[in-house]
């Protein structure tokens, strides 16, 4: 059954938010905790090692209580079972949304057009773990006789985004094995990583569902190529492994059936990273850490289906974000990890909630009236305390922040950690409390919400709990908003007319555009 198509500013619990807001708009948060000093124990949640506080934002007991009201009135607990349970709620593609089954237990029925979708899964989570156990023993090697040195992910999107953002992640964990990534149909990105490798131990992932991607197959014969420099056609089947669909196009390139790793239509590529296009990260960190990935996942996936709304902590920050972006009119939210393990944990973000929540036509096929998306950024602290703080603390605009620590440093520098912590926990607090100053320009105004998680350690079951509490956070955000998160029409237009325009560049032949759009393809065509 597909979701509910429920506008949310018609709901009667948004009447009454709306009002509420007007009347506590101008509240200032200072003045809230000086009036209950145990707010953060009411506003604070604990999810295994995860600590959440999210006492510093511009709400009381009544605005949580309506914002949860309108959960209940959108029918997001039906929407949660909807998810789980393989309904059809990407309903523009006529897809199920499943990539909570990529990490659910052994032993569950999850079906998808009344097939057991779990036995397949099994089976490929087990040839992962063989493949990444014959590669990093050594069993398995290149045309040469050699062990493998070097993995390179050809992928785009979330084919690269994910695997990228967890081998960095995950780094402290790494193996032997070097692992590279190449994304971007520049021909420079793709030479800058070839020139630093091996053909004869390294080993190459091509991950793109439908082996038809541009900018992939683009960088994958111009790998290929490279490769063939120094082996036979023959040796491409120890080399290559591909994760696709499309077994035919993956055979004419060369790569043995053997080699082939599937994916299926109900895993969106924002979310395929728990799949096998996760094969770089098992590879890069070995089986066992991608296998706890999933089980910190999956324990996140079981708190957000069961907890009620008040004890949820995916619904929690998405009706945080809600009431930011639709009432107080806050269009971005920053994203601020304390360990530079997560540095490509924002950009990873940017494409899952971006890419998702950016629409403007509703459930009902009508325009939206109401805002939707946020506009996802951010950096490491306490480098982006020296970028853009700046505009966070003393600036125009309402930028509700979420700031991401850890208790425990991996290679036990206490002195480093403190400092490191010492900043994480001062932020807020003066974006909280804000500074008087009689000269106005170092005045700090404060009242600059924030959230803060604070977690033990950044283990790979930390991490995978983290990545499914903001996928969980945008499908919370999507149901409340009335919009489809799991399609991506909007990539498409520019795929069409970037592959018509290639052929006038080829042609030298420029045809009808805007102005615009012609003089600069005449001026390319000059070089």
């Amino acid at each position: 059954m597909p979701l509910q198509s429920i506008n949310p500013t018609q709901t009667p619990a948004w009447q009454k938010l709306q009002q509420h807001f007007e009347q506590t708009k101008n509240v200032r948060m200072q003045d809230l905790f000086v009036a209950d000093p145990q707010r953060a124990e009411k506003f604070h949640l604990q999810f295994k090692d995860c600590l959440l506080d999210y006492s510093k934002n511009r709400i009381n007991a009544e605005t949580m209580a309506l914002l949860q009201e309108i959960a209940v009135e959108v029918q997001l607990a039906d929407a949660i079972e909807k998810y789980f349970s393989g309904d059809l709620i990407n309903m523009t593609e006529g897809r199920a949304v499943l990539h909570t089954a990529l990490r659910a237990p052994s032993g569950q029925d999850i079906r998808v057009g009344g097939v057991n979708i779990m036995l397949e899964i099994e089976q490929v989570k087990e040839k992962i773990k063989a493949f990444t156990s014959e590669v990093t023993t050594g069993e398995r090697k290149g045309f040469s006789g050699k062990a493998f040195t070097d993995v390179v992910n050809v992928g785009i999107g979330g084919s690269d985004l994910g695997p990228a953002m967890l081998v960095d992640a995950l780094s402290y964990y790494q193996n032997h094995l070097k692992v590279h990534f190449v994304s971007n149909v520049d021909g420079d990105h793709v030479q800058e990583v070839l020139k630093r490798l091996n053909p004869e131990t390294t080993l190459f992932v091509i991950v793109s569902k439908t082996f038809t991607t541009q900018e992939t197959l683009t960088n994958a014969q111009t790998i290929r190529s490279w490769f063939l420099k120094a082996g036979k056609e023959a040796d491409i089947a120890a080399h290559f492994v591909a994760v696709s669909t499309n077994l035919q196009k993956v055979s004419e390139f060369g790569i043995a059936a053997d080699n082939i790793f599937p994916m299926w239509d109900w895993v969106g590529g924002r979310f395929s990273l728990w799949s096998a296009v996760g094969l770089s990260v098992s590879l890069a960190v070995g089986y066992a850490h991608f296998e706890g990935l999933l089980k910190g996942a999956q324990q996140m996936d079981q708190h957000f289906r069961t907890a009620p709304f008040e004890q949820n902590m995916p619904v929690i920050l998405a009706l945080l974000s809600v009431w930011y972006n639709n009432f107080y009119g806050a269009q971005s939210e920053a994203l601020i990890p304390y360990t530079q393990y997560l540095q490509k944990l924002a950009p990873y973000l940017q494409q899952g909630i971006m890419e998702s929540n950016g629409k403007s036509v509703g459930r009902d096929g009508k325009v939206v009236s109401y805002q939707t998306g946020t506009i996802i950024w951010g950096e490491p602290g306490t480098n982006s305390q020296h970028a853009f703080f700046q505009l966070i603390h003393q600036g125009t605009k309402l930028i509700p922040t979420d700031f991401i620590g850890f208790k425990t440093s991996l290679h036990g520098n206490t002195d480093h950690h403190d400092k490191l912590m010492s900043n994480f926990f001062a932020q807020t607090e003066a974006l909280l409390v804000g500074k008087s100053d009689d000269i106005p320009f170092k005045h700090f105004e404060g009242n600059k919400p924030t959230n803060t998680l604070l977690i033990d350690k950044l283990s790979p079951e930390s991490l995978g709990a983290l990545v499914a509490l903001y996928e969980h956070k945008l499908f919370v955000q999507g149901v409340i908003w009335n919009i489809y998160s799991y399609d991506q029409w909007g990539v498409e237009l520019g795929k069409v007319l970037a592959s018509s325009i290639l052929t006038e560049i080829e042609q030298k032949q420029v045809s009808a555009h805007d102005a615009s759009t012609s003089f600069l393809l005449q001026q390319y065509l000059k070089k």
